[in-house]
């Protein structure tokens, strides 16, 4: 081809280019223009809700099963659930507010707070007292205030965990029901690990502290429907059922008929076997089935943990995060699922020459990260969601109230968990109101 030919060509292609370079930005940036204009509205949804720290004190005696708190779980999953419709999701920003599960130990006194709007603050009054009537609900204020903002500093230092779950979401962690607590008649001998839990906190020294946080919000249909599919199909698989051949669309079978002239081939007629897949199964298949359809019946939270153990450095001794990660270890079921510490957040940083020579920096800027999510209320990898890979992950309303509720005194006798000591009883009848 003579090089006028090929400079004209050129030449034509510059021009189009010049003139339609424009065309493809809209499908390019379509994505990132949808993500910053939510999280933009969203923000200013956010700054608008005013959020409330309530302090929960323990009964001195309660014969309240953890059941009860799942029973609490359930109706706080009806009252905080308020999806957005188009125009309040679109423009208002409005998302879903959940609810801030935090056990706190202070040097030793051990405190369980709810974060909750203050709008939902007689909602999640109404669902504790109905299973506790017992307990105390006040008003309190932000404990990771108290300490210093600048964290970690040349005073204090801290080690941090966000959690993600091992296996995909429909598979169970270990619950109350596999603890023996609902089989027991006496208090004394129900097991319960929260109690290994307040056992450490209450021996916390002054000086060091000790923050756990779960984040739960009641997920709306976008997370639901793919939680409840992937839960089925994991059902179907692991009971050995054959799947079922997906129909073919009508236009495809007439345009395969036209293009190649065969008639569609007939159905093979259904193999008949004896034994059922599902009585195939082994005692252990049938366990991790019965389980995963038990997760997928109750209500489902959207879910994040995380815990940090701080203090000052002279009192504060890293040795003790062990204890942190040995309660959750409790939740541990080899055949099925395990929380388990999330890599991208852990304190903890290695890498090899020459890149190891930032490591100290790297390790407290994930530090000073992890210190501010928690102070501020965000998720793990904040504002990334949406998968256990970034410690975002679904729990029920069972899994939830075996890792965060309220146990008696005789369960766990933790010294440094304040109870309310006087009984509550009903006013007398025909007192004066005026």
């Amino acid at each position: 081809m003579p090089e006028a030919s090929i400079s004209l060509i050129l030449g034509y292609l510059w021009q189009l280019i010049k003139a339609w370079w424009w065309l493809p930005l809209p499908f390019i940036l379509r994505k990132p223009a949808v993500y910053f204009w939510l999280f933009w509205r969203m923000e200013g949804f956010l700054k608008k809700q005013k959020m409330i720290l309530l302090e929960i004190k323990l009964p001195e005696e309660s014969l309240k099963p953890i059941r009860a708190m799942e029973t609490v779980f359930a109706g706080l999953w009806q009252g905080f659930y308020d999806p957005p419709i188009f125009w309040e999701k679109w423009w208002d920003g409005k998302v879903i507010m959940g609810l801030f599960l935090e056990t706190v130990s202070i040097g030793g006194e051990i405190h369980f707070y709810i974060r909750c709007p203050d709008y939902r603050r007689d909602t999640l009054e109404a669902c504790i007292y109905s299973q506790y009537p017992e307990a105390e609900i006040t008003l309190a204020q932000d404990y990771t205030r108290n300490v210093p903002q600048d964290m970690p500093n040349t005073d204090w230092d801290l080690w941090a965990t966000d959690y993600r779950l091992f296996r995909p979401d429909p598979y169970p962690i270990k619950t109350y029901t596999q603890f023996e607590t609902e089989a027991e008649k006496e208090e004394e001998k129900r097991v319960d690990p929260v109690a290994m839990l307040l056992e450490w906190l209450a021996k916390v020294r002054p000086g060091e502290q000790f923050w756990i946080q779960i984040q739960a919000t009641p997920i709306s249909e976008s997370y639901a429907e793919p939680f409840w599919k992937e839960g089925e199909a994991l059902k179907e698989k692991l009971s050995k059922r054959p799947e079922k051949p997906k129909p073919k669309p009508i236009l495809q079978e007439a345009a395969e008929i036209l293009i190649t002239g065969k008639p569609p081939e007939e159905k093979a007629p259904e193999k008949f076997e004896l034994i059922a897949p599902e009585l195939r199964l082994t005692p252990g298949e049938k366990e991790v089935v019965a389980g995963v359809e038990r997760k997928i019946s109750k209500p489902p939270y959207l879910t994040s943990i995380r815990w940090i153990w701080l203090g000052k450095r002279g009192v504060w001794f890293k040795g003790n995060l062990r204890l942190g990660l040995a309660f959750l270890g409790h939740y541990v079921t080899e055949n099925m699922n395990a929380p388990f510490p999330l890599g991208k957040t852990i304190t903890k940083v290695y890498s090899r020459p020459p890149i190891s020579i930032l490591d100290t920096r790297r390790l407290y800027l994930r530090k000073r990260k992890i210190f501010r999510l928690y102070r501020e209320r965000f998720r793990p990898l904040f504002p990334l969601i949406g998968n256990r890979r970034t410690g975002t992950f679904i729990l029920n309303i069972e899994e939830l109230a075996s890792i965060y509720h309220f146990p008696s005194r005789a369960v766990a006798p933790a010294p440094g968990v304040p109870r309310v000591e006087a009984r509550k009883e009903e006013a007398p009848p025909g007192l004066p109101t005026e």
